[in-house]
């Protein structure tokens, strides 16, 4: 069975075509500069060279007919018709608090996340562009939405609720909803799987850091808490997002410079973590170049990053009355070795020891990063949402 999985931007829309059950990548790209002169769709072919096809493509429907065409064509698909797609699974960001699992995509679930809008203006929309547009070319093919926020809806009140008027909560649903979830979901369950351990019994901390990050608690199969909030501003520090601050800071230097709340939603969103303190960029690659050149920001920016993490590690630890497994995955949190190091340093006490000499050496794969005396097995394991919606799907439309 083959499943086309999308997730949709407001100007990009990245694809994956996926033979399940074996989870065989057989094709993906991404489209880029979606309604710009200059747009374009780009892949992989499956010998490893790199293909860029330019073509106008002014809105989402366009950009989906192109990379169906292209699946499907003589000289780049690897399908021979749209026949051969038997569902898609879409990546929607927002679900609220009215959906706590993957859902087949009817008219009322695509009312519902309409519903949703105003919790991700910036996400949403493109993602139900992403659903008339699949509805438009394939009407007959299901479609699956898997959201960003469904992991999550397991808090418990006291933990998702804000000390901010009750009212505010009823009139707008401000609370705490997380992100990332199809990845925290992902990584928890593949590192069981990989430490041979039951989910339903394990107390997991997974941290999905890079450019976004985010951190939770999942404890017998179910997420407890997590970092992100009703925005993904809240929580760790990331690549421009300024993860937690004090709100009368933001009060004191809106009314200082005279700010709107587009000029301030601005700074918390593109100008502020890593980039902010560094002034160097959100880039981790360049933030280490800055280091080695000798930039004390950098440095500065690097260290607020790491111990923001490992910050969180030790609350979430307390959640749960400890923790068996920590997981690294993300850009950085595959990839960082310093990370990973800082952030284990000195947690003996909660039964953390890493093996040092490992951990440097591993960059993207699976591994057990912990000493054998370990009590807490920590682990690196790559993330792949793709696949999780995947499994979604068919799961969904088996049903």
């Amino acid at each position: 069975m083959n499943i086309l999985v999308l997730n949709c931007g407001s100007s990009s829309v990245k694809y994956k075509l996926m033979e399940m059950p074996q989870a065989n990548v057989l094709a993906q790209g991404v489209v880029e500069k979606l309604g710009l002169e200059d747009s374009f769709l780009r892949f992989k072919l499956p010998n490893g060279d790199k293909v860029v096809l330019e073509k106008y493509m002014p809105e989402h429907t366009v950009a989906i007919d192109f990379v169906l065409q292209t699946l499907t064509s003589e000289q780049y698909g690897c399908i021979k018709s749209l026949k051969e797609i038997d569902a898609v699974g879409h990546r929607l960001v927002h679900g609220g608090d009215k959906f706590s699992k993957s859902v087949v995509i009817t008219d009322e679930v695509v009312a519902k996340v309409t519903e949703c809008i105003d919790l991700a203006p910036l996400h949403n929309p493109p993602s139900l562009k992403g659903i008339a547009a699949v509805t438009e070319l394939m009407p007959e093919v299901p479609q699956v939405g898997v959201f960003d926020t469904s992991f999550q809806q397991t808090m418990p009140e006291h933990a998702y609720m804000y000390a901010l008027p009750y009212e505010y909560y009823e009139k707008y649903g401000v609370r705490r909803y997380g992100f990332h979830g199809t990845s925290h979901r992902y990584v928890s369950q593949r590192a069981c799987e990989f430490l041979g351990l039951d989910f339903k019994k394990t107390r997991i901390i997974t941290a999905h850091i890079g450019n976004g990050a985010s951190i939770s608690a999942i404890k017998n199969g179910e997420c407890i808490d997590t970092s992100l909030g009703l925005t993904p501003t809240e929580g760790l520090i990331m690549g421009t997002r300024c993860g937690d601050v004090d709100p009368g800071a933001l009060v004191f230097i809106g009314e200082k410079e005279k700010m709107s709340y587009a000029d301030l939603s601005n700074m918390i969103n593109k100008k502020s973590g890593v980039l902010g303190i560094s002034g160097v960029s959100s880039d981790m690659r360049e933030i280490e170049a800055a280091i080695a050149a000798g930039n004390e920001r950098a440095k500065l920016a690097l260290e607020m990053y790491d111990y923001r993490i490992k910050k969180y590690v030790g609350a979430l630890a307390a959640t749960m009355g400890g923790v068996d497994v920590i997981v690294f995955t993300g850009g950085v949190g595959e990839n960082q070795t310093t990370t990973r190091e800082y952030v284990c340093r000195d947690m003996e006490y909660m039964g953390i020891q890493l093996d040092n000499e490992l951990n440097a050496k591993v960059r993207g794969e699976e591994c057990l990063l912990s000493t054998a005396d370990s009590k807490v097995k920590v682990v690196v394991i790559p993330t792949d949402e793709e696949k999780m919606i995947a499994l979604d799907t068919l799961e969904l439309i088996k049903k």
